[in-house]
């Protein structure tokens, strides 16, 4: 079998309010640890990857090109997010029009949602991932040339001028989690410096993401699952642990981020990790996510002394109508118990919420607002809705409201869908509002204040960047007064 080269690009993207300072880039940037998977993956087979990272390192199309130059790779790969898409279209039509005879390949939940209709749209994309890419991307570099890709689960492929779809993964060609190696970091320029989550979210540097499960077995409207599915399969106590001390001894790292989708769903896996993470004793600590019913006393006591620093739990609404409208199995009375229960063992809260739900009213958005500050939570993100392809609520999106399905803006910094009865300018007003509210409260601003020893890193970020900082603070304010002066009259 012929060695292979691949080059694997993580596109820019518009990550931020259209024409406004870009701060997800100064307050979060993850690592793309789809693309290190895949890397590490076809590493271990024979091939040769290298990745390139736009987002961490925007601006410079230079780079990637000369990569390509210089390593003359058969197969050039990205991955996209809806608002990332058409920037990986544009950096697909660069490599292109200089390097005609590379094969491109565009893989990430955009192209798993819609499929076809892309591959129609972009001939430049040779190659569509569908779902997770490891099996597929193999198979793919290993293909020996001889008639259509049947072969190959998991592709969009052209044959004879029409678009061919192979077909999703079947459950026994779904890998087994803990056959892969631990994703290529140490590809990725400047890691770990470079990379860093959200400030105020982790008591020490360096730190990163690490993903130890995939899927998730529930149907909420506003989630796309077309990627894995309503499948969950996860790494093993054991390999899990592997990987903590791998991160620590090779990068250093500090404090990990689980962005699982949901880390807390089988209790017998969350057990045995706790034991294994006190008898490692590595110094790490980490933070999780996980929906109110799966957490009990005995479960936050083991995460506690384990080194759990914090939670985020997905409430999205404080109205339990809209609530029982788009999210499965969830009870706001549940939720405010365990939340109490979360800080008594001492961790850290963050609330997730989603502001402009199809069905949102200036009532229900009272409700939330009065909910969510009514908390005894530490920290909290307020997204902007956004339908996805993909998600059970896109095809219907249209009947509650308007819709403006500009990709580029679909990131959930940007209001594309506006709910029937309100207007874009109140639903920015009341966004603003909301997070002014918030860190008007003296408890936040005080634990705010304890940062400076709890972490003293994320206060060294701020100061740093504090000009960014200030900017989206008077654009805050200036929005909330309007959405004040707006319920005086």
């Amino acid at each position: 079998m012929a060695k292979k080269k691949i080059v694997l690009i993580h596109p820019q993207g518009e990550n931020w309010v259209a024409g406004e300072t870009d701060m997800t880039r100064i307050a979060n940037i993850m690592p793309p640890i789809g693309l290190c998977s895949l890397a590490a993956w076809v590493d271990q087979h024979g091939h040769q990857s290298f990745i390139h990272d736009c987002y961490a390192f925007p601006g410079d199309d230079q780079l990637y090109m000369d990569l390509i130059e210089t390593e003359e790779p058969e197969f050039v790969g990205l991955t996209a997010t809806t608002s990332a898409f058409l920037d990986a279209v544009r950096i697909a039509k660069k490599v292109k029009q200089r390097f005609p005879n590379v094969k491109i390949l565009l893989g990430g939940a955009h192209i798993s949602a819609l499929r076809n209709e892309v591959m129609e749209k972009f001939p430049v994309i040779d190659f569509g991932v569908v779902g997770e890419g490891e099996n597929t991307l193999l198979k793919l570099m290993e293909w020996d040339g001889n008639g259509p890709y049947t072969g190959i689960s998991g592709l969009l492929y052209r044959w004879d001028g029409q678009v061919v779809y192979s077909g999703f993964l079947k459950k026994d060609e779904l890998i087994e989690l803990d056959d892969l190696p631990f994703p290529a970091y140490d590809k990725l320029k400047g890691y770990p410096e470079a990379y860093k989550l959200p400030i105020f979210n982790y008591p020490k540097a360096p730190n990163t993401t690490v993903v130890s499960s995939r899927g998730c077995p529930y149907t909420c409207s506003y989630c796309d699952r077309t990627v894995f599915k309503q499948s969950y399969r996860f790494n093993t106590p054991e390999y899990t642990i592997r990987y903590v001390r791998h991160l620590k001894e090779k990068y250093g790292i500090r404090h990990i981020n689980f962005y699982d989708d949901l880390f807390t769903l089988h209790k017998k896996r969350v057990r045995k990790f706790c034991e294994l993470m006190r008898e490692a004793n590595l110094g790490v600590t980490f933070n999780i996510a996980a929906r109110a019913e799966h957490v009990d006393e005995e479960m936050l006591k083991n995460l506690k002394k384990a080194g759990c620093w914090m939670i985020s739990l997905g409430i999205e609404t404080g109205d339990p109508k809209l609530l029982e409208m788009h999210r499965s199995n969830s009870d706001l009375d549940t939720i405010r118990e365990k939340v109490k229960l979360i800080r008594k063992a001492g961790i850290r809260v963050k609330g997730l919420f989603i502001l402009g739900l199809p069905g949102e009213t200036e009532e229900s958005i009272d409700r939330t607002f009065d909910y969510a500050l009514d908390l005894p939570i530490n920290d909290l993100n307020l997204t902007k809705f956004t339908p996805f392809p993909g998600s059970p609520v896109y095809a219907t999106v249209r009947d509650h409201g308007e819709f403006d399905e500009n990709w580029e803006l679909m990131n959930c910094t940007n209001f594309v869908f506006i709910p029937k009865d309100l207007t874009k300018e109140r639903m920015e007003q009341r966004y603003m509002e909301f997070y002014r509210r918030h860190f008007e409260r003296p408890h936040i601003l005080f634990d705010y204040v304890t940062m400076l020893w709890r972490s003293p890193n994320s206060w060294y970020r701020l100061m740093l960047n504090l000009k960014d900082f200030l900017k989206v603070r008077s654009t805050f304010k200036k929005g909330s007064d309007l959405a004040m002066e707006y319920k005086a009259r």
